[in-house]
């Protein structure tokens, strides 16, 4: 790797984090329902740059979220690092097609709640700050685990928000040049 490509990437990284942090924070504001986009860096890394640097974009977000606003984001780094290598590992086997984005996603939307659930009722009881936290109540009351009150929000939202981020990234990669999107960089 040349200095002009790794110059790019670390740009780009950074630039993907960024992303992330904006994302999540205006879609947080915003309250939309059963969406965060706060991955769409994560995935845009890891389908240029591969599974290395989707992690690290996802893994660094968390970190430098938790340090500026809320450190209850540091342990879901484990769920953004999963995001960063599972979608460059798959986007290194296929072309990341509208057809792949949404396989992509529907693996994201089991596989982020698998691994964000347990830290969520471990960590923190369930309750992480999130609109979630009034369907996690809500499940609770009626009589439901707090794994299950907390799994079951978390992998309906995620069904809705990896989908429109892993389509918003294929949508947006087939917009780049191709001199920027070789596999070779």
């Amino acid at each position: 790797m040349n200095n002009k490509n790794s110059s790019f990437i670390m740009v780009f990284s950074a630039l993907s984090i960024a992303i992330n942090i904006v994302l999540g924070t205006v879609v947080g504001l915003l309250n939309i329902p059963l969406l965060f986009l706060d991955t769409v860096g994560t995935i845009f890394s890891a389908v240029l740059f591969g599974p290395w640097y989707g992690a690290m974009v996802g893994g660094l977000t968390n970190v430098i979220q938790g340090m500026l606003t809320n450190p209850k984001d540091i342990p879901f780094a484990l769920v953004n690092i999963a995001v960063g290598i599972i979608v460059g590992l798959i986007a290194r086997k296929w072309k990341f097609n509208l057809k792949a984005a949404i396989i992509t996603g529907l693996i994201l939307a089991v596989v982020a709640p698998l691994i964000g659930t347990p830290i969520a009722t471990y960590v923190y009881g369930g309750i992480t700050g999130d609109i979630n936290d009034v369907f996690f109540t809500w499940l609770v009351q009626s009589g439901q685990s707090i794994f299950t009150a907390a799994f079951i929000p978390r992998i309906t939202s995620n069904i809705v928000d990896k989908i429109a981020s892993c389509i918003l990234v294929s949508l947006l990669f087939n917009k780049i040049p191709k001199k920027y999107t070789q596999k070779a960089l």
